[in-house]
């Protein structure tokens, strides 16, 4: 009996490993592939018409970074890195230390371009060439910035210590103050912002939400709620970052379990872009922007740019649950 009850132990031990070895190569081998899910059914998986197509790599953290006009603006430590789409490097130039925030927009009246880098108490605007041309205060000696977005003619910064939206015009003149109806809690500085046409969006990462205001500060209304299934934020404070498609979405960026998913403009989830394993190990949140057909995706000291591939998905066998006519959508 002893023999006969080895053969058995060493049978299920091959067994055992034989499966690990298969669950090992099976996760490698699908480590680059990207899962979609839908809204309509969060548990069917089909494969991304989205490729990586680049990566920008650095020898310090990326801080932010922003896109305009097919070139990218990344903040590091003391200065600003200017790239091409191709990844050719055009100039950098000094800034201070302990920037919150990046934004580029043209000028209402001069139709300039011009930089906005947003600081913990502080605005600080730089002509498109690198030269320093003006500086706003905080309104507030408590103020603790965290996020802002720009209009033509106004400034939306978020408050993480006096938990609100600061409203400036762009000479730097205080506007208003907008409070959330439901109060703002922000843990750790989740405390995103971004405009989609004339409406505000930002997070109350605290509650889970989403909410939207005119330019003039009247709140319009909120979405999201607390949970790990698709459509949901996980965790004490998410979403972290928000930003837009081409064709006006909302992208968000969770940590914890990182994801990026997309929601209409009216609050309806439509499926998540990026999951976990997409997106590597760790449990920080990603910064995400998106320029026509490509999505930017920075981690730490890398950038990594994804192509939407316009595939057949009936031709080619998958199931996309409409996902190219949904979320994103190219220009």
């Amino acid at each position: 009996m002893v023999k006969p009850l080895k053969i058995i132990i060493n049978i299920l031990v091959f067994i055992l490993i034989a499966g690990f070895g298969f669950y090992m190569f099976y996760s490698l081998t699908s480590k680059n592939k990207i899962i979609f899910q839908s809204s309509d059914n969060p548990e069917s998986n089909f494969f991304s018409p989205y490729n990586k197509i680049n990566e920008f790599v650095f020898s310090t953290e990326i801080i932010r970074f922003e896109i305009f006009n097919d070139t990218i603006y990344i903040v590091l430590n003391d200065k600003i890195s200017i790239f091409d789409f191709k990844g050719k490097h055009q100039r950098d130039f000094d800034i201070e230390p302990n920037v919150r925030e990046i934004a580029i927009c043209i000028e209402e009246f001069s139709a300039s371009k011009k930089i906005y880098l947003l600081y913990p108490t502080r605005i600080d605007v730089y002509s498109i060439d690198g030269k320093k041309t003006e500086e706003f205060n905080a309104c507030s000696e408590n103020s603790d910035y965290c996020a802002f977005t720009t209009t033509k003619a106004y400034i939306f910064v978020t408050d993480v210590e006096n938990k609100n939206i600061v409203q400036y015009d762009k000479q730097g003149r205080l506007v208003r103050f907008i409070k959330s109806p439901e109060g703002f809690i922000i843990p750790s500085y989740a405390f995103d912002i971004m405009v989609i046409n004339d409406t505000i969006y930002c997070s109350n990462s605290g509650r889970h939400k989403i909410e939207s205001y005119t330019l003039d500060g009247q709140f319009i209304a909120s979405f999201g709620k607390s949970g790990t299934q698709a459509g949901a934020f996980a965790g004490c404070c998410n979403p972290v970052y928000i930003s837009k498609s081409s064709n006006g979405h909302i992208l968000t960026s969770e940590k914890g379990n990182p994801r990026i998913s997309c929601y209409s403009k009216d609050g309806k989830f439509r499926m998540i872009l990026f999951d976990e394993n997409m997106l590597g190990s760790g449990t920080t949140a990603n910064q995400i922007r998106m320029w026509g057909k490509h999505i930017f995706i920075a981690d730490k000291k890398t950038i990594s740019v994804y192509n939407i591939e316009a595939i057949d998905c009936v031709s080619k066998g998958k199931n996309c649950n409409g996902c190219l006519k949904e979320c994103p959508k190219q220009k």
